[in-house]
């Protein structure tokens, strides 16, 4: 199967608000169910010029998306924050792979970015096994973070540190 990644355009906000609404793929979103086209479009309207959106096509439909969110502060210049989905219908084939290493692509080679890190449902097995195939490490976990499906849960939070980054001198 054959993954197209490019940027998001305001065309797929239709269809990214699809992705959102699927019962699955609300229960691993910080999002709330039924948040329609136009609090997706907001959503993704509102991010600046410091954050790239990514979507992933297969037969040219849009099957999943990747944000990632550089952080403003002078000091952390250096962190992406990233949040992706992708269609439950489409798990498993390799659309969160493509995604992902775009993004961490991205992020190592033109947006000088040592460390991305993400929040993860810590039942969301699924998930944390892909962000771990791709270098991510449990850092910690943030207990009762969230309310979801009627029940408090925790969130690992998940960290990937570029693997060209000396961490005893602090540089590349």
């Amino acid at each position: 199967m054959e993954v197209a990644v490019r940027a998001a355009e305001i065309r797929d906000y239709k269809r990214i608000s699809e992705i959102f609404d699927h019962p699955y793929v609300v229960a691993q979103s910080s999002q709330h169910p039924y948040l329609g086209i136009d609090k997706v479009s907001t959503l993704f309207q509102e991010r600046t010029e410091n954050a790239v959106v990514l979507v992933a096509e297969v037969g040219g439909r849009v099957q999943g998306y990747i944000g990632i969110d550089l952080c403003t502060k002078p000091r952390s210049k250096h962190v992406a924050s990233l949040g992706m989905a992708v269609h439950p219908e489409i798990h498993g084939k390799g659309v969160g792979s493509c995604l992902l290493r775009e993004a961490i692509e991205l992020a190592d080679q033109w947006l000088n970015i040592i460390r991305l890190e993400l929040s993860v449902y810590t039942d969301n097995t699924h998930g944390i096994s892909l962000y771990k195939k791709f270098g991510f490490e449990i850092e910690g976990e943030s207990r009762f973070a969230s309310f979801k499906a009627g029940h408090y849960i925790g969130l690992y939070q998940m960290a990937r540190i570029h693997p060209g980054f000396n961490q005893e001198k602090g540089n590349l």
